[in-house]
């Protein structure tokens, strides 16, 4: 599955999408200074909640219109997803 991730000034939306379909869609407020561990934390949470473990994600797209929330981002897609995710716009 794909974890999609917009990250705009004042939230971050997460959802998992399953061949087209969005499975579920998660909100935070954006927090430049939130690392990539945190960020792995609230989302295995989320995933957990679903039923779902990490390694359902095979894929990660980030678009962010904030540009001190791209790095962590990527550390959360390589590290905990093992992908290097693939940036939008």
């Amino acid at each position: 599955m794909l974890l999609a991730i917009d990250a705009g000034n004042t939230n971050v939306v997460c959802a998992l999408v399953d061949q087209g379909q969005i499975r579920a869609r998660w909100r935070i407020a954006t927090d430049p200074r939130r690392t990539g561990d945190e960020d792995a934390v609230w989302v295995n949470q989320l995933l957990q909640l679903e039923g779902l473990d990490r390694s359902v994600v095979d894929g990660v797209i980030i678009g962010t219109v904030v540009p001190r929330t791209l790095h962590n981002l990527q550390v959360l897609s390589s590290k905990y997803f093992g992908v290097e995710a693939i940036i939008a716009g």
